[in-house]
């Protein structure tokens, strides 16, 4: 999912991984929970399974959501994802659960959170075990993921890639792995309010944004590669490999290893 979700009961049996909940929650907010969930465009779009869908900045900026790729099976540049998966997979804004699905399809432990109660539904649909929950919210198995997702621009999520990175780390065994989508090749690193929007047309195509139907602003950021490794080399990451599939840019990470400081108690 570009995208993401609060709480909910536990998805199907086909999660193996430990769900415990009792982790204290996380210091940052889950700011977008609510409006991602409130956003009734994102809900149609995934009902019906394609756009036009958009992020919407205050100026008019859009940028174009893929709407019928998330709804649909893991695609060439997902596979090269997929490949990288061990142990536990956790799935941080896994939308209607393409990913997910697939591993689950490979007997894979792999559970996927969103903000988006639509997403969630949907991704259950198709046999993935997913929560509606943010990801800076107490999550089953903290510390114990062998794999973190952050795909589809999700390293937007909460418009700070640093306080997101740090998050993962503590989601994470000690040197596990994160794979991250960045935004862009080049130098982007931009933090954003938007909100969530279907475009509305007018009879010669032109965008009528007072007629779309949008939900509420909330943060998000917009992080190219170069910007992306900056973060986890301040964050103590490694970087494991960079690629590129499909158009799409694509990084593994390896997480600090627990220091006295970080091991959670």
């Amino acid at each position: 999912m570009i995208v993401p979700p609060p709480r909910g009961p536990a998805g199907p049996a086909t999660h193996t991984a430990d769900t415990d909940t009792d982790t204290a929650p996380a210091s940052e907010p889950a700011a977008d929970s609510a409006a991602w969930d409130g956003a009734d465009p994102y809900a149609h779009a995934l009902r019906s399974g394609g756009g036009p869908l958009f992020l919407r900045r205050h100026d008019g900026w859009l940028l174009p959501l893929e709407v019928e790729r998330w709804c649909g099976v893991p695609d060439g540049a997902d596979v090269t994802v997929l490949r990288r998966c061990t142990g536990p997979v956790l799935d941080i804004g896994c939308g209607p659960g393409r990913l997910v699905a697939a591993l689950a399809e490979l007997g894979r432990p792999a559970l996927g959170i969103d903000v988006s109660t639509e997403a969630v539904e949907h991704a259950r649909s198709r046999g993935a075990a997913a929560l509606r929950r943010s990801v800076f919210e107490p999550l089953p198995g903290e510390g114990r993921w062998g794999t973190a997702l952050l795909i589809d621009g999700n390293v937007g999520i909460g418009g700070d890639p640093a306080a997101l990175l740090g998050r993962a780390a503590a989601l994470l065994r000690p040197l596990g792995r994160l794979v991250v989508e960045a935004a862009a090749a080049d130098d982007v690193d931009e933090r954003l309010q938007v909100h969530v929007t279907d475009g509305a047309r007018g009879h010669r195509g032109a965008l009528l944004p007072d007629r779309a139907r949008h939900g509420p602003p909330f943060p998000w950021a917009r992080v190219g590669l170069p910007a992306l490794l900056r973060y986890a080399a301040a964050g103590r990451w490694r970087e494991e490999d960079r690629w590129t599939a499909g158009g799409r840019r694509f990084a593994a990470l390896r997480a600090p290893a627990r220091t006295p400081r970080t091991a959670p108690r």
